[in-house]
């Protein structure tokens, strides 16, 4: 319209006769005899040189370290881990007046020599849950054809060690006080901190808790460790708001839990109650002085 050309007059170059920019200014230089630098679209760029690709030296090999010691024995576990049908249930837990409570008792706990963390009340909970829900404290035969319901409460914590992983277990967790549980969980943290882990500690668990939030973690879908029926993974404490019994929002200490059973012989509304319970533990921890021994 500018330069008072009619399209029917310019040949279109684009798909299907479509006129584009370059036909209206070659129509145009054409028409004025005027030279137009060459289109930026039809420049064409070199491609860049190929880089060598270094090839490893046929000398060099990856070296290849058998599988040994703990590594083995986790090998030889998760095998037979894997073969178990689980069955998932994830839930958050508001810790707000635990970690009021916990901040009351550590200097009593440090001035009778003991570091006092959140695991003792976790493991206390799990067991007064037990006693409530005894399946999940139970094994079951290579077959599934036996159930054997354990007496004690041998609840195991994941430790991450310069070894790797073990699980060493707090003895008799359901006759235990929270600060001899807390007490235990010390020895059992410098045993593994040295390397001197024995078959004691390790042997003998029945229910496992694993503390992934020390790492950083927020949820996880554990593995059940057989003969055991059961295993929760705790995520790391968060602040977060959430709204109270008024509807305004507050800030909230949180974490998360993650449940893997046995579905062969747990259900999940069994994991849900149990779940529900040793939250309400950590929820209203004045509660479980009705239920101690």
């Amino acid at each position: 319209m500018e330069n008072n050309i009619k399209l029917s007059e310019v040949v279109g170059s684009g798909r299907d006769g479509r006129i584009l920019k370059e036909d209206i200014l070659n129509f145009l230089a054409k028409q004025t005899g005027a030279i137009l630098p060459p289109s930026p679209q039809m420049e064409i760029v070199p491609p860049p040189p190929k880089k060598e690709i270094s090839k490893p030296s046929p000398k060099e090999k990856a070296p290849t370290i058998p599988v040994s010691g703990f590594h083995k024995a986790m090998v030889k576990t998760m095998t037979a881990a894997l073969k178990i049908p689980h069955f998932g249930y994830c839930d958050e837990v508001d810790m707000t007046t635990l970690v009021r409570l916990r901040e009351e008792l550590k200097p009593m706990a440090e001035a009778r020599g003991v570091r006092l963390s959140f695991m003792p009340f976790f493991l206390k909970a799990a067991s007064l849950g037990l006693l409530q829900y005894p399946v999940l404290n139970a094994s079951v035969d290579e077959n599934c054809q036996n159930i054997t319901y354990k007496a004690a409460h041998n609840i195991g914590i994941a430790m991450d060690t310069q070894q790797g992983l073990i699980v060493p277990n707090v003895k008799n967790v359901q006759v235990r006080s929270i600060f001899e549980i807390a007490a235990e969980l010390n020895r059992l943290q410098s045993l593994g901190a040295l390397g001197q882990m024995g078959a004691e500690e390790l042997t003998g668990g029945t229910f496992t808790l694993s503390n992934i939030g020390s790492i950083g973690g927020t949820y996880a879908k554990p593995v059940i460790l057989p003969p055991e029926v059961a295993i929760g993974a705790i995520g790391k404490l968060q602040v977060v708001p959430r709204f109270d019994s008024r509807g305004q929002v507050v800030k909230a200490q949180i974490i998360n839990i993650s449940w893997s059973a046995d579905h062969r012989i747990i259900d999940g509304a069994t994991m849900s109650r149990f779940s529900n319970l040793w939250k309400s533990y950590l929820e209203n921890p004045s509660s479980m002085l009705l239920d101690l021994k």
